[in-house]
């Protein structure tokens, strides 16, 4: 039966799945208490939270997750540096979690959710177009998100095999999207060029549909999977619900980049195969390259998950496909975004 009256501590409550993942801990009769951590100034009180508390620290501090996690009996661990210099965010990334799983394991937490994702797999011409959960998660050394999603998952499964009493629950998402969940539309180049034009500028593009931006497709399917049916998964994780493991989290069907055109009004121009692959070449031979540019390999070798699992195990039903998480992103961003 699963656990009642549960005190969860969360570090990185304050990001993207974050914000939903609390909000969905606050609505769930099992958990009793929230402690959330996390670098920057927060007031649980702005998100209308009654059961959290709030912590400013670092996961690189041991004191300051000592302090966070003391008393807790499931500790969910969300904190990761996405985008920069791999050198620059392995510490945090990788030391900063090796702190809190030892730590969870001190203080004797029942459960360990720990936030890892596809790319943890790797972008491999080996694997499988349908990757199980059965998959070695080998990372890809091109790509320090990948790679350092793959090595955490290693220093957790090193650290449970001292202290068996702690179970984990490592769930591997697709990109995370939703009203909060931006990154994928605020990453694209236009976008990033859009924000900086002055306001007169963006209203003329607005009023000329000829000189609406144009999207590269090169027809690689990628999933995507709604912020809110993610924090579902976890919660199932923090009540013990089903075996602990790894857990594949991706919403029904696929999509391309073309979609993504689409859902904003803008056009889209198929890419060659012959020239993504000659990008990524290149990029591979640029010594310490722009992390964004590595994602790259991405488009090159694409990652699908099957996630029948956690629909067995955790009884997972996502409320949203990949469509309705596209759409659901694409409002939120014109909605509260600039002149698009």
């Amino acid at each position: 039966m699963p656990d009642q009256d549960l005190t969860v501590a969360v570090t990185g409550p304050t990001g993207d799945l974050g914000i939903a993942l609390v909000d969905a801990l606050e609505r769930s009769r099992a958990v009793k208490k929230i402690v959330g951590m996390a670098r920057r100034p927060f007031d649980p009180a702005s998100e209308g939270w009654k059961k959290t508390e709030y912590r400013q620290g670092d996961v690189l501090d041991k004191a300051s997750v000592k302090d966070a996690l003391k008393g807790a009996d499931v500790v969910i661990h969300l904190a990761f540096s996405v985008l920069g210099a791999g050198d620059k965010t392995r510490e945090i990334n990788v030391e900063g979690s090796r702190n809190v799983f030892d730590q969870a394991v001190r203080s004797r937490a029942r459960r360990i959710c720990y936030a890892s994702s596809v790319a943890a797999y790797g972008y491999r011409s080996e694997n499988p177009k349908w990757l199980t959960e059965e998959v070695p998660a080998l990372g890809t050394d091109q790509h320090f998100y990948s790679q350092q999603k793959a090595e955490v998952e290693q220093v957790l499964a090193k650290t449970l095999e001292r202290k068996k009493a702690t179970q984990a629950y490592v769930f591997r998402p697709c990109i995370v999207s939703g009203p909060r969940a931006t990154m994928l539309i605020e990453e694209i180049p236009y976008v990033q060029l859009s924000e900086r034009m002055p306001d007169a500028v963006r209203s003329l593009l607005g009023l000329m549909p000829i000189l609406k931006p144009v999207i590269p497709d090169p027809g690689t399917p990628f999933q995507l999977v709604h912020e809110d049916d993610v924090a579902s998964a976890f919660v199932s994780g923090v009540r013990g619900v089903g075996e602990p493991g790894a857990y594949n989290l991706a919403g029904a069907g696929t999509l391309t980049m073309s979609d993504i055109a689409d859902a904003i009004g803008w056009y889209s121009i198929p890419v060659p195969d012959l020239a993504v692959n000659a990008t990524a070449e290149v990029i591979s031979r640029v010594p310490a390259a722009p992390e964004k540019l590595t994602w790259v390999e991405a488009v090159r070798n694409p990652v699908l998950m099957k996630t029948a699992r956690a629909k067995k195990e955790l009884r997972w039903k996502p409320k949203y496909s990949g469509r309705q998480t596209l759409r659901a992103l694409i409002d939120a961003w014109k909605r509260e975004g600039p002149e698009h």
